[in-house]
């Protein structure tokens, strides 16, 4: 992205940046920025954020980690062909695309890979400092929209790859973002190196259309007394993800957070499966069905049915631009912590906060005016933010005090 130089500019690093998700972002920034396209469906560009001091969309600067090695131009004509981009857009930003492919570096580890995890956590770490150095970024975020991993082997298994980078972006001491169901930072590997860096992170798994919907569709029936006796659903999805997912350990770290939001929003969780098939004639687009069985007054037994039926990186990608902004936004205030005011954008959000879409939407404004208000770091302590964002100066997350610089966690 162009930027004036009197500007900072902030980088934007993606895991599985020549996926679907990433190239959606990369060309949606770039299409927004030279005014081809309105910037639907991104909640920081309505008049609610106008004064939070987030970065400009043409000051985010791009670049990631990959195994694939299919260009970021060539990416968008698939996906321009496939009905994901309109015709036109990857062509008039293709050399906003070629330059963010430049800055793609290879990822791990791949198949016959000899380094051991701490060589790998160096080698990513590397990679990010080098790219804001040479860049001359203020700061950059990290943001995992890889493929869904299988789920934790449990102690003494290898790491997985999303904890690899995080505990990276750590390393390098970028905020970091999971957009995906994979551990990333949960691993408890990650989260004890996270508690001790004075960063503020983000995540996990992006809630983007069936889990939207049962974050709005829950609170209806708890907040009008009536009993979900079943909740069940079907999702048929292809590209990547539904390949990801055919592997029953993925989707059952990708269910975990759809039923969590059944769970925060009703106070139970009701019988019923949610079932993920890998339909690869749909390409990038999805269709998810949900079947409520619920009790109204006297017992009447009644049923809703929904369909919700879209592209899945149309509709990550707004998502991943606002929440790489407000992570920015909250590193450059000073804050630390898991940022739990972000849980609207989340299936399994980190930190404390409401569960309806609702509340969480209204924390999520209140957190942009209180990024408004926040100065700079200005040489100051990093002060944590507690589940709902409410920051308190000079202490950790644990309350501990912190001196006026950031404790940097030894890695591995």
């Amino acid at each position: 992205m162009s930027a004036s130089l009197s500007r900072p500019r902030v980088g934007v690093w993606l895991i599985g940046a020549r996926g679907s998700v990433a190239t959606t972002v990369v060309t949606g920034c770039a299409a927004v920025t030279a005014g081809l396209h309105p910037p639907t469906g991104m909640v920081t560009e309505t008049t609610a954020f106008t004064d939070s001091g987030l970065p400009a969309l043409s000051d985010l600067v791009f670049g990631g980690h990959d195994t694939l090695d299919c260009p970021l131009p060539k990416r968008a004509e698939t996906l321009t062909a496939g009905g994901v981009l309109p015709p036109g857009v990857a062509t008039a930003v293709s050399a906003e695309l070629a330059i963010a492919d430049r800055e793609i570096r290879p990822g791990g580890p791949t198949p016959g890979d000899t380094r051991s995890e701490a060589e790998l956590i160096t080698a990513f770490a590397d990679d990010l400092r080098d790219f804001v150095q040479r860049h001359a970024l203020e700061r950059a975020v990290v943001v995992n929209v890889a493929s869904t991993e299988p789920a934790s082997q449990g102690p003494g298994a290898p790491l997985p790859a999303s904890t690899l980078y995080a505990l990276a972006a750590l390393r390098a001491g970028c905020p970091y973002i999971n957009f995906t169901p994979s551990e990333g930072m949960h691993h408890p590997v990650a989260a004890r190196e996270a508690g001790h860096s004075g960063l503020p992170y983000a995540g996990r798994d992006g809630k983007t259309g069936q889990t939207l919907l049962r974050a709005v569709l829950g609170p209806m029936f708890a907040q009008r007394a009536l009993r979900v006796r079943a909740w069940s659903g079907t999702n048929l999805l292809g590209g990547g993800d539904g390949a990801a997912l055919a592997d029953p350990a993925a989707a059952a770290a990708k269910n975990a957070g759809k039923e969590r939001v059944l769970a925060d929003t009703l106070g139970t969780v009701p019988e019923g499966e949610v079932h993920i098939d890998d339909v690869p004639a749909l390409g990038d687009w999805k269709t998810a069905w949900d079947h409520i069985a619920f009790d109204g007054f006297l017992g009447t037994r009644m049923i809703l049915q929904t369909t919700w039926q879209g592209c899945d990186s149309a509709l990550a990608a707004p998502l991943v631009l606002d929440l790489a902004r407000l992570t920015a936004r909250a590193h450059e205030a000073g804050l630390s912590g898991p940022l739990g005011a972000l849980g609207f954008y989340f299936k399994d959000p980190v930190g404390e906060g409401p569960a309806g879409l609702s509340e969480q939407y209204e924390e999520l404004v209140r957190f942009g005016h209180r990024l408004g208000r926040a100065g700079g770091e200005g040489g100051r302590g990093a002060r944590s933010v507690r589940g709902t964002g409410e920051r308190v100066t000079g202490e950790s997350e644990t309350g501990e005090r912190k001196t006026g610089e950031r404790e940097t966690g030894e890695v591995l």
